[in-house]
């Protein structure tokens, strides 16, 4: 920034708990060294949540675009994967170009549903979402709603098959929250807060609306897809009802708005409750949903910012924020 302003670098807070990420990150790679092989998975399902968390969060809470559709590309995403294995390609390099294959179908969508205003946009998302999953349904390869395993995937050493995609995720999850961090804490991060808050107003000033909207939108898509795929790989069976099911969708919306909409260390943190909601009360079949739904309503009468909007609300600060903050250039 020119002139005699310049932007806010990061608190002492925020570079303490960078470190402690940085620590935590180093302790779940070594988990396959001492975790059991129960941990391990459920630790895997745990950074599929935060991927999508997190890649809902960019589209919701950073460009206002609530979707109740992305699970389009966790399911394409899937069947990408089992198209690329069935050509020949090694399982583990499907599983990434896969979730980047998904950008060849959400391109062309962003030049539509881009196009359209708050709940026209929620709605359309959905309806796709189920037009794709009955196109894949079709598809000879998946059986229609029997699915299909991958079946190649399976073959390999438990151990070794296990530990491969816990580290993928671990991995993923660590590229996906750096590239969400640093794109939003530079100017892509300020248009899409600004196009949030008013779009109108954000073109006046010389915002490319569409094209902000539309890179913030392909990243989600490519988060969601990733985290489409460490999911099939952990559940080996593909089948189309539940990869393209709406309960993705609602535990996006969980996660993010207990976690804090629009905040970086919240879905995150949302996350981590929703995982453990399920392993207290993932037994209890209905009265866990039932559950979830309590906690939601409770958020959103008395903490509607989630928990870091209590946070930033109680003490007055919000850790990580990712909001540009404006101090005086040193003369």
């Amino acid at each position: 920034m020119t002139g005699k302003y310049q932007l806010a670098g990061m608190s002492s807070l925020d570079m303490r708990l960078i470190w402690v990420g940085a620590a935590l990150a180093l302790v779940l790679l070594g988990l396959p060294l001492f975790g059991s092989a129960l941990i391990v998975d459920k630790m895997t399902l745990l950074m599929v949540y935060i991927i999508l968390s997190v890649s809902w969060n960019l589209l919701a809470g950073y460009s206002g675009l609530v979707s109740v559709g992305q699970q389009a590309f966790i399911g394409l995403s899937g069947y990408f994967v089992l198209r690329l294995v069935e050509s020949g390609i090694h399982p583990f390099v499907a599983l990434v170009a896969g979730a980047f294959m998904v950008l060849l179908v959400a391109w062309p969508l962003s030049l539509f549903v881009l196009r359209l205003k708050a709940a026209e946009f929620a709605v359309a998302m959905w309806v796709l979402a189920e037009m794709i999953r009955s196109i894949v349904m079709f598809d000879p390869l998946i059986q229609g709603e029997t699915g299909r395993s991958l079946v190649s995937l399976n073959a390999m050493d438990a151990d070794l098959r296990r530990t491969t995609i816990y580290l993928m995720a671990v991995v993923s999850v660590i590229v996906v929250l750096v590239v969400s961090y640093t794109l939003l804490r530079g100017r892509l991060g300020g248009e899409s807060q600004a196009i949030r808050d008013d779009e109108e107003a954000a073109g006046s000033v010389g915002v490319s609306t569409m094209r902000v909207k539309r890179m913030i939108f392909l990243i989600s898509a490519v988060g969601c897809a990733l985290a489409g795929t460490l999911w099939l790989a952990s559940a080996i069976t593909y089948q189309p009802r539940t990869a393209f099911g709406i309960n993705w969708s609602v535990f996006m919306l969980f996660m993010v708005l207990v976690g804090g909409l629009g905040s970086f260390l919240g879905p995150v943190i949302g996350a981590v409750l929703l995982f453990a909601l399920q392993e207290v009360f993932g037994d209890f079949g209905a009265w866990y949903l039932a559950g979830i739904g309590i906690v939601a309503m409770l958020f959103a009468l008395y903490a509607p910012r989630g928990i870091i909007g209590y946070i930033a609300y109680k003490w007055g600060i919000e850790p990580l924020s990712l909001s540009n903050v404006v101090t005086a250039r040193p003369s």
